[in-house]
């Protein structure tokens, strides 16, 4: 069993800066696959980075590439998402999950656990 918790969310102009954190409990958390998604209200949960267990593979949506860094700590059991130039189209809740492989990345289906999300909020 993996338990995961968010956090790091909040309110944030456009142009600034926020740094999530998913802490991990369990003990295979270096062998799993993480991921970041994103879900505004009325739409569907949409995928924005992953990153393999070592960390050597690192995959973005477009909408974030060049603005977000997903990075993880195997020694610290947490991954983190240092997003930057905000927008008020990221305004979503974000969570993280886990999984195994990277086939199919960016389907939400390929992920067995969940954070309970945490809220980020960019005002214009």
């Amino acid at each position: 069993q993996v338990q995961l918790v968010e956090s790091g969310g909040g309110l944030v102009q456009a142009g600034g800066s926020l740094r999530l954190a998913c802490a991990a409990s369990g003990r295979s958390f270096s062998s799993a696959t993480m991921a970041w998604f994103r879900q505004a209200p009325g739409k569907e949960r949409d995928f924005v980075a992953t990153i393999s267990g070592g960390g050597s593979v690192r995959l973005y949506a477009d909408s974030v590439k060049g603005r977000f860094t997903i990075s993880r700590d195997n020694d610290k059991n947490t991954m983190y998402l240092q997003m930057n130039s905000l927008k008020p189209e990221d305004t979503a809740a974000y969570y993280c999950a886990a999984g195994e492989g990277m086939r199919d990345y960016s389907l939400p289906s390929r992920y067995y656990y969940w954070g309970q999300g945490t809220q980020v909020t960019v005002s214009s």
